[in-house]
């Protein structure tokens, strides 16, 4: 395989109002993976909803939306930007992000975006965006009073952020090898999911091909997608994730993107030994 690299470069700083590095405080977490979110598009508690799950007293049943963060080499690495992302950040003290990976356009996945705001101070540059050229598109459309060529009213008045295009070509990013991986999410949308060394994330996702499946192989951590107990239109339902970890037979397998259907306590007491439901604040290893 080929790799790239990808850095801030002086060109991308003049794009707007001037952004200078300051002090921020933050927690670290050097290689480590945390679960920020572990949750299905609508949160649970879903709003309005009655059900065991949506009113239980285990926080591990509390799941915002999907989203993870690495203890790169190079400072910490972001997959997505949900709409809790500035609530999951806060809880887990972490003040800064240096670099955001897309999974994909949706828009559990990526409306939190606007919360990237103070980075740009932190920083000293735009945060760098890595993904795909549909995901950039989306985001563009959706924040586009971001790249507007009007002057800025004032610094942080919009993000700043510069974009980096990626493919299912290895690259490396904050001195960390990252492999997409294909994915489907239903009949209409390819997704990535990445592996990290021996720890890969796959959320948003119902098919995994052939090919994809073999980039799977030797994982000590899989984390997998499994909505519900009834397969879905575009996610696995839990008996077709536990197949494909019966499949790929990683070290352990972490179920995500969990709707109200999945008790967190009698799911994993069903479970193989070697298969768990992720919760927020969730600590992997990287490996």
């Amino acid at each position: 395989m080929s790799w790239r690299s990808f850095t801030v470069t002086d060109h991308m700083i003049g794009m707007g109002a001037r952004v200078l590095a300051g002090k921020f405080a933050t927690t670290e977490f050097p290689g480590e993976l945390i679960m920020l979110g572990t949750g299905t598009s609508t949160g649970v508690p879903a709003i309005g909803c009655q059900c065991d799950v949506c009113t239980s007293d285990d926080s591990h049943n509390n799941r915002t939306r999907c989203s993870i963060i690495l203890g790169a080499p190079g400072g910490n690495l972001l997959v997505d930007t949900p709409p809790d992302l500035r609530f999951q950040l806060l809880r887990e003290n972490i003040g800064v992000v240096h670099s955001v990976l897309f999974t994909h356009e949706h828009a559990d996945h990526i409306f939190g975006l606007d919360d990237l705001r103070l980075f740009q101070f932190y920083l000293g540059h735009p945060v760098p965006l890595l993904c795909e050229e549909n995901v950039e598109q989306r985001i563009r459309t959706s924040f586009d009073y971001a790249f507007t060529d009007r002057q800025p009213t004032h610094a942080g008045s919009i993000p700043q952020l510069v974009f980096q295009r990626i493919s299912t070509d290895p690259f490396e990013v904050l001195g960390l090898p990252v492999i997409p991986i294909r994915l489907r999410h239903g009949p209409y949308f390819e997704v990535l999911g990445f592996r990290f060394g021996n720890v890969a994330y796959c959320t948003d996702t119902n098919h995994i091909p052939d090919e994809s499946m073999q980039l799977l192989e030797g994982l000590d951590v899989l984390i997998l997608d499994a909505l519900r107990r009834r397969p879905h239109e575009t996610h696995f339902g839990l008996d077709q994730a536990v197949a494909v970890a019966e499949q790929l037979k990683p070290k352990r397998t972490v179920l995500t993107h969990i709707s109200h259907d999945l008790d967190y306590a009698a799911t994993n007491a069903s479970l193989p030994p070697t298969i768990e439901l992720a919760f927020d604040g969730m600590r992997i290893p990287l490996t």
